[in-house]
């Protein structure tokens, strides 16, 4: 059985409107992305007066793309502390196992 996909829209910045065809679980994570660049670029067009609308645009995508990469670099130092943490864990446990068992 197929998942049937949700049909909405979207407006970024001053663009046409674009249609997207999305599982309905991720409406919500789309919604916030719409509303969260176009918060940004609200801001930066009142505050970089001197800019064309694309090049604000330009400048909020280059944003969202180092919040991006930056979120992926911390994920994963996380990751690597995780996988130290549960090898140091393991350890332990071997450890206390071999003393627990008779000879």
């Amino acid at each position: 059985m197929t998942d049937k996909l949700l049909n909405i829209s979207i407006r970024i910045a001053d663009q046409p409107r674009m249609y997207l065809h999305i599982p309905p679980g991720e409406e919500e994570i789309v919604r916030r992305a719409e509303a969260n660049v176009n918060e940004l670029w609200r801001k930066w067009s009142a505050k970089f007066e001197d800019k064309s609308s694309s090049e604000i645009l330009a400048m909020v995508t280059f944003r969202f793309a180092q919040l991006y990469f930056s979120a992926e670099e911390a994920s994963q130092r996380v990751d690597k502390t995780l996988a130290a943490l549960e090898s140091s864990l393991d350890r332990v446990l071997l450890q206390i196992d071999s003393h627990d068992t008779p000879l």
